[in-house]
């Protein structure tokens, strides 16, 4: 299996959201997320990675998108997350959003998270920003869709140098997989200085 990683801005990003869209809607199948996808509302919601700041890390087996990362500044995303930062003394201006990280499971294990990392990180520096941040769906720990052998990422983002931010949380609604309507989940996020 040869992987390889490109940065996709402008024009190239575009063209690449639909297999974003398949792939957000396939992996985030899975527990934390449990997301029932359609592919309507994540046309209108990748809209978001068209802005000049936005860029996406794809990995290609061969011609085969099998991940992604997407990540564009905070500012971008200010009606969604501006109430959540709004006591934080970091200036909207100065962080960078990595939004979604979605690999097959055939491909984790083999750095692309590292890799995926690197791009946006590098990207937000070329933009001049000073921090970097995500968020995490909070499921509980006796969640009955939680698998036996899950492993959560916290280790992985704190080796990166992210800890939480105690209390900036984000409240989301989406449909889970076998719910009929969407629910509200709250969302942790993760920061750290670049």
């Amino acid at each position: 299996m040869t992987v390889t990683t490109r940065v996709l801005t402008g024009e190239a990003l575009a063209a690449a959201l639909e297999d974003v869209a398949r792939l957000r809607i396939r992996v985030f199948r899975d527990f934390p997320y449990l997301y029932d996808g359609d592919a309507d509302y994540e046309r209108d919601y990748l809209r978001a990675y068209q802005s000049p700041g936005a860029v996406v890390a794809v990995a290609m087996d061969g011609e085969k998108v099998v991940g992604a990362a997407t990540g564009a500044p905070m500012a971008d995303h200010a009606a969604d997350f501006g109430a959540a930062f709004a006591d934080r003394p970091e200036p909207m201006s100065q962080i960078f959003y990595c939004a979604e990280s979605v690999l097959l499971r055939d491909y984790r294990g083999l750095g692309i998270g590292h890799a995926f990392f690197d791009a946006r990180e590098a990207h937000a520096r070329k933009l001049g920003l000073a921090f970097s941040a995500f968020c995490s769906v909070i499921r509980p720990a006796d969640h009955p869709a939680r698998p036996g052998n899950y492993r959560p990422l916290d280790d992985f983002w704190r080796k990166r140098g992210y800890e939480p931010l105690p209390g900036v949380t984000a409240r989301f609604s989406w449909k889970d997989l076998r719910e009929a309507t969407d629910t509200e989940k709250t969302l942790q996020f993760w920061m750290r200085r670049l």
